[in-house]
């Protein structure tokens, strides 16, 4: 292939693949120097020539480079579209449904998944917890994968026969520029509240990058109830088919929750989903009017949502075989966390206890406000460690009980987070439900620079073993 497949350039100059970090470098390769928050590419253009790259794609001129530069206004930008046309443009060989939001992208998109294959369609994933094509299961390690990596997985789905794709798209890869290049079909929108702002710094920003993604695709789905969401609907570049509860083009009525799920009636149809909280019937209208843009009948969408498997981490419930009740949830932001605690509350006959902290080098303004939620919905909160990273965790700590001076809850301090779990367990009475939040589907906890596996399913069962 030569390289002026792949960018514009009057140089004739064969190449074989794409690099954006010199430690992947391949003989032949043309290496794209990405400015990084740890580290800037441009730096490691020598060492990817030392490794056999033909071409560098950078931001400015590099000195001592024996081959030949392409200087572009944003490399990250070049590297999606460079990384899409070297795979073929995979994205056009399938419908792409896009979903994003601060909560319930996990949901959404296996709800969308799982529709889709009731009619028999093949379909891939790109999500928090996995990407899947259509039931093989592979590694995901970041929610929206770089473009490189996301352009060669479509090659991979649309080679194994996936008529439709569903992902998750986050703010940071609208911003970043990770989907430049995508051609979605649909893209739904969830809801915005406070995250990221270590990455955004403002909500308007946070906002913006969200919006991105309505300005790339046919049909966008958006939850009206949302502000942010009214705003997207009204800028939107595409054909928009609204959501929400009594209002919107695809609406819920007649609502009835309980601890075994959610059901209403739709489009002419009564819906059943067997995850509980009101959020539940947000998630699945966003499904619902996916699948409308997609031509999906409401007797098809029905069948497939009530027998529709919940998400790992998600309201989880975990077994105890004990007069009390655990379960593990994602929720990591205030919104999450006022989420799960309103949904266990409606049907808690106990005492509501909750294990809680927040992560480290990530924002710090939602840890007083997660503090502040947590005290005045629970009965009792143990405040530990979730993802330290670099930070002390008793400095993330601090920050939570900042925002627990009016607490109605009795609280607790338990810095390590099994030894938090085994204390909300070993003093747990009849009745009561135990919700460790944060963690949800995630198998390991990152403190003091390093990885430690940690998954919160064996760490119940070993507790619950010896008492």
């Amino acid at each position: 292939m030569k390289i002026g497949d792949l960018i514009a350039t009057d140089l004739q100059i064969d190449v074989s693949g794409i690099s954006y970090d010199s430690r992947n470098t391949m003989p032949g390769d043309v290496f794209v120097a990405i400015q990084g928050f740890a580290a800037d590419g441009h730096d490691f253009a020598l060492a990817a020539r030392e490794k056999g790259a033909v071409c560098v794609v950078c931001e400015r001129e590099l000195a001592g480079l024996d081959v030949p530069c392409i200087i572009v206004p944003d490399s990250r930008a070049a590297l999606a579209v460079m990384s899409h046309r070297f795979f073929g443009h995979p994205s056009r060989e399938f419908k792409l449904i896009g979903v994003t939001g601060t909560n319930g992208k996990t949901t959404v998109t296996c709800l969308i998944k799982q529709i889709l294959e009731q009619k028999g369609k093949k379909v891939g994933l790109i999500g928090t917890n996995q990407n899947m094509i259509g039931e093989q299961v592979l590694p995901a390690s970041h929610t929206t994968p770089e473009s490189y990596e996301l352009a060669r997985l479509f090659r991979e789905m649309a080679d194994s026969g996936c008529e439709y794709v569903v992902a998750e798209v986050s703010s940071h890869a609208l911003a970043l520029r990770r989907v430049d290049g995508c051609e979605f079909y649909a893209a739904a929108f969830t809801n915005l509240t406070r995250d990221h702002l270590d990455f955004h710094k403002t909500m308007e920003n946070y906002l913006n990058a969200k919006s991105i993604l309505f300005q790339m695709c046919n049909y966008g789905i958006i939850n009206i109830d949302d502000p942010a969401g009214r705003t997207i609907a009204d800028t939107a570049g595409c054909e928009v088919i609204t959501y929400g509860i009594g209002g919107g083009d695809v609406t819920a009525e007649h609502i009835v929750t309980s601890a075994e799920g959610v059901e209403f009636d739709c489009a002419g149809r009564h819906i059943w989903l067997g995850i509980p909280g009101k959020f539940s019937v947000y998630n699945c209208l966003a499904a619902i009017g996916v699948a409308t843009a997609l031509g999906v009948s409401g007797a098809d969408f029905a069948h497939a949502l009530l027998n529709a498997k919940g998400v790992k981490g998600r309201v989880e419930l975990i077994p105890t075989r004990r007069d009390f009740s655990v379960i593990i949830d994602y929720a990591h932001t205030p919104d999450g966390l006022r989420n799960i605690l309103e949904t266990v509350r409606e049907f808690t006959k106990g005492r509501l206890v909750v294990v809680f902290g927040c992560g480290g080098d990530r924002d710090k303004t939602k840890r007083p406000m997660m503090g502040k939620i947590a005290g005045e919905l629970a009965d009792y909160c143990v405040i530990t460690s979730d993802n330290p990273r670099s930070e002390e965790p008793a400095a993330v700590i601090r920050d939570i009980l900042a925002g627990m001076n009016a607490a109605t809850a009795e609280y607790i301090v338990v810095e390590n987070r099994r030894d938090a779990i085994e204390y909300a367990i070993t003093r747990a009475a009849a009745d009561d439900v135990i919700v460790l939040a944060g963690k949800g589907h995630e198998t390991y906890q990152v403190l003091a620079g390093k990885t430690i596996h940690f998954d919160e399913r064996e760490i119940v069962a070993e507790i619950l073993e010896h008492i």
